[in-house]
């Protein structure tokens, strides 16, 4: 496939951004090409140049999006101080929550509805990194340098408490009220709370 112009390249990131804004608001299946493009500042022909259907913007989108949180776990460091590491991980992927708000959500959409257009993704990619990281807890476990905790279940329980402040963010605010900042607290509270579990 030939590289692409810069023109090209910002007209399919200004495409995936309009996707984003189109998925968020109605979903999938509420989600048009005429919206798509709107949102995007771009002809619905010009949309349908770079993708062929809204399930392959869908899937582009995705595919981009787990990519993206991904990358923390990527960068955890197997010669690194592992508390330091695990919670500098789990403040990562906070932030991300924070700053991406509706990703995490159109993300958590998709897995909810049997995750279709990424089976493949999370069986290779997501599967594999996994396993690499699992091997790097567990290696530290074995070296008494983290308590002993089943390290998938633990991969399991940060992905979804730091991903609650996104994707449950109204009630999160509800709960705690006006004057107080979710995240900050958060992050005391899981910095604390994964100290605690992990120190030997």
């Amino acid at each position: 496939m030939p590289q692409m112009t810069r023109i090209q390249q910002k007209n399919r990131e200004l495409i995936l951004n309009g996707a984003l804004e189109a998925f968020s608001a109605n979903g999938l299946r509420g989600a048009t090409i005429d919206q798509i493009a709107r949102a995007a500042g771009l002809s619905k022909p010009n949309v349908l140049y770079y993708f062929g259907s809204k399930d392959e913007i869908h899937k582009a989108l995705l595919t981009t999006l787990l990519e993206m949180w991904l990358a923390p776990m990527r960068q955890i460091d197997p010669d690194g101080e592992p508390l330091a590491e695990v919670l500098r991980y789990v403040q990562a992927k906070l932030s991300m929550s924070q700053d991406y708000p509706r990703e995490s959500r159109l993300f958590a959409h998709e897995i909810l509805q049997g995750a279709p257009h990424l089976t493949e993704i999370l069986g290779g990619d997501l599967r594999q990194i996994v396993d690499r990281t699992v091997a790097v807890l567990e290696g530290w476990m074995d070296q008494g340098l983290l308590a002993r905790v089943e390290p998938r279940h633990l991969i399991f329980s940060i992905w979804s408490m730091t991903q609650h402040y996104a994707d449950f963010e109204t009630q999160v605010r509800a709960v705690l009220g006006d004057g107080r900042d979710p995240v900050a607290e958060g992050a005391a509270f899981l910095d604390d709370l994964y100290r605690k579990l992990l120190t030997p």
